[in-house]
């Protein structure tokens, strides 16, 4: 009877590791199989002489056998609560990575500052503008749900960084220092920083800004290309407070976009100049090594060559200046 038990053991255990082969990629299994087999197991050559010994000493056997046979299932409780939690508490990536599976669409997260119309601004409590309708169109031939995460203009790339956001999409310029903490999409669309002032202004152009106080939105590059020049920069969260600082007198002139100026210098009666300060792409940011770069560079070369982006322009009454020209 012991010898059969050993080889029935035997034979069980050899089925095992070959049933463990098939899946041993996937340590939950895994984990409930060997479990498994551990119980199987006589627990040792002692436990045979049992029935030729005093009833003392069986009594002791059985009390060890309960505490052994105690210990193993408090490990296997234990052990299958923590594969449990694991499989619970799955990181962002894996989760990213299985969505969809049950037909549902992937969730692609962008973070704007709705502040800087077209691009992007509220209507009621909706994004809109041309961004907004961009990312639409990419997300859809991508076969992804858009997310919007609003946040001021400076926290879009660190949170890019930190991986709450899959994208970027304000009215972000390519610049070197950009480039060394985040990836860029190619670019859509070329602007221009001008400069607006009140109606009756004596700054005519770039040289009359001299010991001017220049408004600017903070994390920009307007605000970048003022202070490398030396001018003096007061810098807000919002192309909003900086527009108001000039009609206010707190500001002698406000740099920003072309398009954007052209829109907000009208409600207030400003003037836009006619020089501009830089020209600048426009693309969206990405975390580095982001695997959607090349997802959305695809999608957007195809928007880019339909006329899709041009017409997006159009629908907001904006002058298109292509990348591709």
């Amino acid at each position: 009877e012991i010898s059969a038990c050993l080889v029935g053991s035997e034979m069980c255990i050899r089925d095992r590791v070959v049933s463990l082969s098939v899946i041993a990629f996937d340590f939950r299994f895994l984990f409930m199989e060997m479990a498994f087999i551990w119980l199987c197991i006589p627990f040792s050559d002692d436990d045979r002489g049992v029935h030729f010994e005093s009833i003392h000493h069986i009594k002791q056997k059985k009390r060890r056998m309960n505490m052994k046979y105690f210990t193993k299932f408090l490990c296997l409780f234990l052990g299958a609560a923590m594969m449990l939690t694991m499989a619970a508490c799955g990181s962002k990536s894996d989760t990213d990575a299985n969505a969809g599976a049950d037909g549902e669409k992937k969730q692609l997260v962008v973070a704007t500052s709705p502040d800087f119309p077209p691009f992007e601004f509220l209507d009621g409590s909706q994004i809109v503008g041309i961004e907004p309708a961009l990312m639409q169109a990419i997300a859809d031939k991508l076969g992804m749900e858009l997310v919007w995460e609003q946040v001021d203009f400076d926290s879009i790339i660190p949170g890019i960084q930190a991986e709450r956001y899959d994208v970027g999409a304000a009215g972000i310029t390519i610049t070197p220092d950009r480039q060394k903490n985040c990836d860029f999409s190619n670019p859509y669309f070329l602007a221009n920083q001008v400069i607006v002032v009140n109606p009756g202004s004596d700054i005519q152009g770039k040289a009359d800004l001299a010991g001017k106080t220049i408004a600017v939105q903070t994390g920009t590059t307007a605000e970048e290309y003022c202070m490398d020049n030396g001018y003096s920069v007061l810098s807000f969260a919002s192309n909003n407070d900086a527009q108001a600082a000039l009609t206010s007198g707190k500001a002698d002139a406000w740099v920003v976009d072309n398009e954007a100026a052209a829109r907000m210098a009208a409600d207030q009666s400003l003037t836009v100049l006619d020089e501009a300060m830089t020209s600048e792409p426009y693309a969206f940011a990405f975390a580095k090594g982001s695997s959607l770069v090349d997802q959305v560079n695809t999608a957007l070369q195809e928007l880019l060559q339909d006329g899709t982006v041009e017409k997006l322009f159009q629908e907001y009454d904006t002058v298109y200046v292509s990348p591709l020209s």
